[in-house]
Formats: C-alpha cells, structure tokens, sequence
C-alpha cells in the first residue's frame, strides 16, 4: 500500500457516498419512502446509524481499491475499468438485490431499479479507480 493507493481510497470512499446519496437518496428516495415502516427504517431512526454507513462505505471503497490494484494490467484504462466495475456489479450487487428481492417483500420495480442505478454507480466507480490508477507514461 502506497500513497496512490490511499488517495484512490479517499476518492472512491468520496465518489461512492456521493453516488450513493444520488441513488438512494434522490433516485430511488420516492420508492422508498412508500416501504418506510414496513420495510425501512424512518429517516429519524435510520440517521441513529448512519456512522455506521460511512465505516461500511470507507471497507467497500478500501476493499474496491486494494482489489483494483492488484490486477490492474497495462491495458487502456478506461475499457479496464469498465470491466472491473462490471465484474464488481456481478459479483455483489445483482446477486445482492436479487437475494434482498427473495427474503424481503421488496417490490419487483424497486429491486430493478436498484440494480440498475447501483450497477451503473459501480461502473463509474470502476472507470474513477482505473483513471487514478492509469499509466500516465503510456498517454
């Protein structure tokens, strides 16, 4: 671990509450307030655990980072990135929702939606990592 990687962890850590709070909370904030109560915590209660939102999104951006430099290849960086974020959507959150969309009554639209915006949210932050982390002597 190297002053890179740390400085990419802040940005993704950054870049990933930021799109978060776009999904979640601008996108995807009507649908959820119709399952408030039922299925969500109201904003009030849900606020007592936010800390705990930022220490999961400081291991998501930390561990996002660590497993992007250990393959990053000398290939162009924005369609590697892409792949990454790609890979990272498949392996954790389509089956996340899908999961959720089981054991939860989380309606059929929503579990769409959230995949969708989630998945393209992980995308960016894919493309962000191998931007940070391109060969600036290969430009």
């Amino acid at each position: 671990m190297n002053r890179k990687f740390f400085i990419a962890w802040l940005v993704l850590f950054i870049a990933w509450m930021a799109g978060s709070f776009v999904v979640h909370g601008a996108l995807l904030g009507p649908d959820y307030a119709k399952l408030t109560g039922t299925l969500f915590r109201p904003e009030a209660d849900a606020q007592k655990y936010f800390p705990l939102m930022i220490l999961a999104h400081v291991i998501l951006a930390g561990a996002f980072v660590w497993i992007y430099a250990r393959g990053v290849e000398a290939k162009p960086w924005l369609p590697q990135g892409m792949r990454f974020g790609i890979a990272i959507a498949l392996l954790t959150i389509v089956p996340t929702y899908i999961i959720y969309y089981v054991v939860q009554p989380t309606p059929g639209e929503l579990a769409a939606k959230q995949i969708a915006f989630d998945g393209a949210l992980t995308v960016i932050l894919g493309v962000i990592a191998a931007w940070l982390y391109r060969d600036r002597s290969a430009a």
